[in-house]
């Protein structure tokens, strides 16, 4: 049976949930009680010590990547319309004519929207053999950052591919690494570190000029330090070994951690950005999340992981920007897009943290094809195109092939023989950072087993190795 065919019998019997993210499971308060009667703490719900799970198992004879040291996940929120941006198809009549569509190495590029990237595609792969399980923008955004059903069993406590990337690399950290291991900008309402301890945690902020806000005290600095001794002083007996449970030690953790950040040059280096540079990255919200990220890489004080989210890419109408060209369109979303990622490549390539550092950007499915609805926009469609870059990835070419209209994969470019899904982007990833995808975690609060790609024991999901030379 070939790996397809086992993919959609598996599918047929276990069928993929399309509810909206707030029809998921959720806890009664009978089921809350039954829970913590089968021997659940309370600490699960507030955050655990930094700590690996109590007993891990994996699948023999995975082999992973092992290329990237460090990842940013560019989030588009949204959806783009993908046969208008990276699986681009030209439509008489339809597409516009500035969007100067010009063959590069067999790849049918945006040139108009999209000319910067367009001048780095040989660093670049597109992935167009993608489809997404779901067309609801709260399901998929959270199915895209989750790797799974997130209305699925464990859905609701799952964590961001982030946190697991957390979880997996804090070993790894030194003593002088102060800056969080899961770093998310302009992403207020990501996916959190689901039961995981809030260690793993995103640390959400908006970058701006004047970098980390709190980090210093009107006090000063001496003031500061005495005033930290003197809460020690008397705070100590509750704070170590805290007779007040787990949770107190918790929050004298993230005071430490916090407080490690302030008065720190490596932070206002990192976290603050003059003007030129904020230029140089199109001087927009998404271009200094750009600049902040290569930053906070740069500086190698512990972040690993970086999440970006740039919406929103949800054109239901007037795509082209016809009707108002200042709105929500594919020119006013592509210059700030293809200014902020081709700066970043631009950067992490001088600073050697190209090669060591995988950039995959994707939204949450794709849009209709063919010609624009009445309104003059395209609606919710399940093929779409995912982007890499870096960590040893071969750029200057597509994996997968679309029909002429862009509607369907007509072939899958890669080993599994099959639609590329979220779940395999996730594994992807995991195997670039050395991460064992089929990795379970026996500390789940329901006891069931969490698996960081799920059904990794039977196979179903896994990386696309076809992304680097073989």
């Amino acid at each position: 049976m070939s790996q397809k065919d086992k993919f959609d019998k598996f599918v047929k019997g276990h069928p993929h949930s399309h509810l909206t993210y707030f029809n998921r499971p959720y806890f009664t308060r009978r089921g809350f009680f039954e829970i913590l009667g089968a021997g659940v703490t309370a600490s699960y719900l507030i955050g655990q010590p930094a700590q690996a799970a109590s007993v891990v198992t994996t699948q023999p004879g995975v082999v992973t990547q092992n290329k990237a040291k460090n990842v940013i996940f560019v989030l588009l929120a949204g959806a783009p319309s993908h046969v208008d941006t990276f699986d681009l198809k030209v439509l008489n009549g339809t597409t516009p004519s500035n969007f100067n569509p010009t063959m590069v190495n067999g790849i049918n590029w945006p040139m108009g929207l999209f000319p910067k990237m367009g001048a780095q595609l040989s660093d670049i792969a597109l992935v167009r053999s993608m489809q997404a399980w779901a067309l609801v923008h709260s399901l998929a955004q959270h199915w895209t950052q989750i790797g799974r059903n997130p209305s699925a069993a464990l859905g609701n406590i799952a964590p961001n591919i982030g946190s697991v990337v957390a979880i997996e690399k804090y070993p790894e950290r030194t003593l002088n690494q102060v800056f969080p291991t899961f770093l998310a900008l302009n992403s207020a309402t990501c996916v959190g570190n689901g039961y995981f301890p809030a260690t793993y945690a995103p640390f959400k902020i908006v970058p701006s000029t004047g970098g980390l806000p709190n980090t210093t005290n009107p006090l000063g600095q001496p003031r500061l330090d005495t005033l930290w001794s003197t809460m020690h002083t008397l705070d100590d007996p509750l704070r170590i070994n805290s007779p007040l449970g787990q949770p107190v030690q918790d929050y004298d953790a993230f005071y430490t951690a916090a407080k490690s950040m302030t008065y720190n040059n490596a932070v206002q280096t990192a976290f603050s950005f003059g003007s030129a540079d904020s230029e140089r990255y199109g001087n927009t919200a998404f271009g200094n999340a750009c600049l902040v990220a290569k930053q906070a890489l740069a500086a190698n004080m512990g972040t690993r992981f970086i999440l970006i989210t740039f919406g929103s890419w949800d054109m239901h109408q007037d795509i082209y920007g016809q009707q108002n060209p200042n709105g929500n369109n594919l020119y006013t979303m592509g210059k700030p897009l293809d200014d902020g990622v081709s700066a970043l490549i631009t950067d992490l390539k001088s600073s050697g943290l190209f090669d060591e550092t995988m950039l995959v950007m994707a939204g949450e499915f794709g849009r209709t094809v063919g010609q624009v609805t009445p309104a003059g926009g395209r609606d919710h469609f399940v093929q779409q195109t995912a982007v890499f870059a870096g960590a040893g990835i071969k750029g200057g070419r597509a994996i997968g092939v679309t029909n002429a209209d862009g509607s369907d994969t007509t072939d899958y470019g890669w080993s599994r023989q099959r639609y590329v899904k979220p779940e395999d982007i996730e594994a992807t990833i995991y195997s670039a950072m050395g991460i064992d995808w089929t990795t379970v975690r026996h500390d789940d609060p329901l006891g069931r087993g969490f698996e960081y790609v799920p059904f990794s024991d039977q196979d179903l999901y896994g990386p696309i190795n076809e992304l680097w030379p073989s």
